[in-house]
């Protein structure tokens, strides 16, 4: 007999309650305070729509070292006839590391019976397994600080916007920026301009970011990629990450109806090694003023 998503949320739910009595500290299980009274509510009236996927996060400590590991968990409905997708990740682990971890996680998950609920199981795989490649990364670390230093690479992104005015646009520009350990700015106005630099990944996470769900007058004009010895920070042109304003023209009675002074702008990237980027943004060779 075909098993129903409406039971397989009811085991879900069975699965969450367990994990709960087992991560009963603040910060153990971390779970949208929505996620359980949304299929609640689909329980009670299954003839609705589906109700999101369930997610959480479960921070483990590992070892006796206590080491961070926290695994991710996304339950597709029809979990557990099919497999959930699960991702451990510990500050503390290489990206290799990280993706070796995964890989065999995912190995063992796809070996026990379908039907099945995994993910107690796959917590304890977790705090059983991930003492081998912590200390293997302990290990790639120590034999990396007394080789040659690894090149590493600056990506910076230099992004193009019909205009930036609103605060809560502004402000996740902002701490997106922070979050991923972006330098560079933001120009607010008429056109609007961001200039983010860092790990490629962390630049790449950031453009996904602020364009969802549908920023529609937005663009990515160029990109450079900086190699060099050692650290990217040694390669950063910014600082930090600024609020840029300069002297604005326009009718100020008319809400979002002004544009920024683009001759300062231009002296701003010169100061910052990047006045070839004008004419890329906007077609034409900047000129400074003789004042």
């Amino acid at each position: 007999m075909a098993v129903t998503v409406k039971e397989c949320l009811e085991l879900q739910l069975l699965e969450v309650e367990m994990l709960l009595s087992m991560f009963p500290k603040r910060g153990e299980f971390s779970l949208d305070e929505d996620a359980v009274p949304s299929i609640q509510r689909y329980l009670r009236n299954a003839d609705g729509a589906l109700p999101p996927q369930l997610e959480y996060r479960i921070a483990l400590d590992v070892g006796e070292a206590k080491v961070k590991v926290e695994l991710q968990v996304l339950l597709p409905h029809m979990y557990p006839q099919v497999a959930p997708q699960l991702f451990a990740r510990s500050d503390a682990l290489h990206r290799q590391q990280q993706l070796q971890l995964n890989t065999r996680l995912a190995s063992h998950i796809g070996s026990l019976d379908s039907g099945d609920l995994c993910v107690c199981e796959a917590v304890q795989w977790v705090k059983d397994n991930s003492l081998t490649f912590l200390e293997n990364s302990k290990t790639s670390s120590e034999c990396a600080s007394k080789e040659v230093r690894v090149k590493e690479t600056l990506h910076r992104m230099w992004i193009y916007s019909h205009h930036i005015y609103r605060q809560e646009l502004r402000k996740k520009i902002f701490d997106c920026a922070k979050k991923l350990n972006l330098t560079g700015f933001c120009l607010t106005g008429k056109p609007g301009i961001i200039c983010v630099e860092g790990l490629r990944e962390n630049c790449e996470e950031f453009w996904r970011d602020i364009r969802y769900p549908n920023w529609k007058h937005i663009s990515c004009k160029h990109v450079e990629n900086v190699e060099a010895e050692g650290s990217v920070d040694n390669l950063r042109l910014f600082h930090g990450f600024e609020d840029l304003q300069f002297q604005a023209h326009g009718d100020y009675g008319l809400r979002n109806d002004y544009h920024m002074d683009l001759g300062q702008f231009l002296e701003f990237l010169k100061q910052h090694q990047s006045g070839h980027i004008f004419q890329i943004l906007f077609g034409v060779e900047g000129k400074l003023s003789d004042n």
